[in-house]
This record gives structure tokens, sequence and C-alpha cells, in this order.
């Protein structure tokens, strides 16, 4: 029987629950040109190395390109250059859009809505030129589970980030491959590649609930280690005859 390091061992786990979310959900088509969103934090550095490398199989064929957007009224001090190489290594091309947006247009929404939104944005403008169908970004199970959590926390709905979402406003799908990988499986590939991290000074980011809800998510797990598959197959188990229903014919106190 073969041994495997424990390096191996994280990059098989990765790879097979890449593929199984790929395939799974149905991500990739042939003739897709995917645009990677490319922040520079673990996950999108991964998510380039994991669409490169299955972009080099036969079936289904696809392409891949990488863009950063920089949001020049952030202080965030991306090391483009080291961004460039980095894609360029994996045999993907790199884009570099640059935008801003003002926090005192909507004070309806948050600044990290807001920045978030925009981004999304200039991701659109960029897969249009370049011709893209689709683009990839990188949140993991833990990020769409955590956004579950929020939304049921806060916003009183049932719902997530899906790992397929078609923009027909945008005539653009929006793919999230790494769906099935676990944030811990990223962070051990960021140490083996020895990822740079980004220097991240964000005045909004005190703002955020997620590295809440991160919290609850682990306290989750250690009441129940299964806990993370059981709030993902929940979004697929809907009892609707088991939820409140309001009386259509009228209000009940």
């Amino acid at each position: 029987m073969a041994l495997f390091t424990e390096e191996e061992k994280t990059l098989r786990r990765i790879e097979k629950r890449f593929a199984k979310g790929v395939v799974e959900y149905g991500l990739i088509e042939e003739g897709d040109k995917i645009l990677i969103g490319l922040s520079g934090g673990k996950d999108s550095l991964a998510l380039v190395e994991l669409l490169a490398r299955r972009s080099r199989i036969l079936k289904p064929r696809f392409s891949v390109v990488a863009a950063h957007v920089v949001m020049r009224n952030i202080p965030y001090q991306s090391d483009t250059d080291y961004l460039r190489s980095y894609a360029e290594s994996q045999g993907v091309s790199f884009v570099l859009y640059e935008t801003e947006f003002d926090a005192s247009t909507d004070t309806r929404k948050s600044p990290c809505f807001l920045c978030s939104w925009n981004r999304r944005k200039a991701l659109f403008t960029v897969a249009k030129e370049q011709g893209c169908n689709k683009i990839a970004l990188g949140h993991h199970m833990d990020d769409i589970l955590e956004t579950l959590l929020m939304n049921i926390t806060y916003q009183g709905a049932f719902g997530s980030m899906p790992p397929r979402l078609v923009m027909k406003k945008f005539d653009m799908t929006i793919i999230r491959p790494m769906c099935l990988v676990h944030e811990s499986d990223l962070a051990e590939l960021a140490a083996i590649r020895n990822y740079r991290k980004q220097v991240k000074n964000c005045p909004y980011e005190s703002q955020s609930s997620r590295s809440v809800m991160k919290g609850i998510l682990h306290r989750l797990e250690e009441m129940n280690p299964e806990a993370r598959y059981s709030l993902w197959g929940s979004m697929s188990n809907v009892q609707e005859e088991l939820l409140p229903r309001k009386n259509e014919g009228g209000t009940s106190r």
C-alpha cells in the first residue's frame, strides 16, 4: 500500500473535494472561458492553481484568465507583480483593473457591501472584455456555511451562496468551484505553497460579522464533528411541511 506524506494527503483531499464540487454542481462545460477573481488571498490563489490544472485535462475543454481588482479608495496594498507572476507561472494570463466607490452614496448599505458589489461589477466588466461566460470566485465550504448562518441570524432568510448562479441581467454565470473544500485544507495548502500574504488595512473590516460566524461554526463542530455536513445537507433538504405557514385567508394572532 502506498504511503502518502501529510502534504500529499492535503493535496489529495483538496483535489477530491474540488473535483466533486465541479462535477456535482455542473460548474464547468465544454468551451467555457472562465474569469478567476484573484483577490490575492489564499483561497483565490488556490483557485488559480486548481482551475489551471483542471483546464489541462482534455474534457471538458475550457480556458481561464485571472483578474485582480484594485479599489483605489481602500488601503489594500496588493503586490500586483507577485499576483501577475503567480498567475503566469500557472499558465494563466493576468488582468489588472482599477476602480473605486463612494460609501456616502448609499447609507442603507454597509461599506463592506458596497465595496464587494463594486468589485463584483468590475469583474463583470473584465469578463465581458475578455470574452468570458463565467466568473469563478474563491469561496469555500466554510464561507458558504457562514453566509447561511448570517442570513438566518440577521436577514431572517434561509439562503447562502450557491455553487452556480446564473446572472441573467449580466448574461454571466457565477461559479464557486471550491464549494466543498474546507478552509483548513486551504490554509495548509497556503503553507505548503508558501503563498505571499497581501497587506490588508480596510477601515470598514471591523463592521463585518463574518468572523463572529466563523467562531460559531467552529463551536457547532465542537458540539458535533459532522455539523458542517448537516448544515450543508439542510440546504437541499428543506421540509416545508414542518415549517410555520401563514394562513392565506387572513392573519393570525
